[in-house]
């Protein structure tokens, strides 16, 4: 399968789904606090990043600590340096809580709340809320965008002005190469999941792409 096939979010699709501004994205991603995990392997489309899934979970959940508990970001700095161990995605896979400017969370290996006090004040952030809310603002977004739902459009600097699916950064080959690669139109939809099967047939019908 060709390398610059890659699924995920825009930029603009990760603000609408997580709550979290694009300065704040842009921001977190040059200060390497917070960086999406996906990149196009293409020449052409060399500055376009996208955010998976387990991205906007996790950025659910800083969103939710930085901008509703006000949790300083150098605090946020602190816990994702001292969690490092749970992994990239420990905003999603850790339930974290604010205590005050402090971020409180289960120890999965102790089972305790490390930095806990009197548990006073909890905000308490689980995954699968966040999963949850992250997958009907999808399912919302789906919807208010139906009507570019099976068409293939154009952007001035969007794609290098390639084909993409309407209302997405999705460019048709990425499409076409992922069913080259024998990837039926389920398993396409799998990967890109704000797409319909419109869309990917709307894509593989359209013959002005390379």
């Amino acid at each position: 399968m060709s390398a610059d096939v890659i699924a995920g979010f825009t930029e603009v699709q990760a603000e609408r789904l997580t709550g979290v501004s694009q300065r704040q994205l842009r921001y977190w991603a040059r200060s390497s606090f917070f960086a999406p995990s996906l990149k196009v392997e293409d020449a052409e489309l060399s500055d376009m990043r996208l955010y998976s899934f387990r991205d906007l979970a996790c950025l659910k959940v800083i969103g939710a600590l930085r901008n509703e508990a006000k949790v300083p970001l150098q605090e946020l700095r602190r816990v994702k340096s001292r969690l490092v161990k749970l992994g990239e995605d420990l905003w999603a896979t850790t339930t974290l809580y604010a205590l005050g400017k402090r971020v409180v969370f289960d120890n999965p290996e102790t089972g305790d709340k490390e930095e806990a006090t009197t548990g006073q004040g909890v905000f308490q952030i689980p995954l699968k809320v966040v999963t949850g809310e992250i997958e009907e603002a999808i399912r919302e977004m789906r919807s208010r965008n139906s009507e570019l739902v099976g068409k293939i459009e154009r952007k001035r600097g969007v794609a290098d002005h390639q084909p993409i699916v309407a209302g997405t950064r999705i460019p048709v080959r990425s499409i076409k190469a992922f069913a080259e690669a024998n990837y039926s139109i389920e398993e396409i939809i799998e990967q890109y999941p704000t797409l319909t099967r419109a869309d990917i047939e709307a894509a593989l019908a359209h013959e002005d792409a390379a």
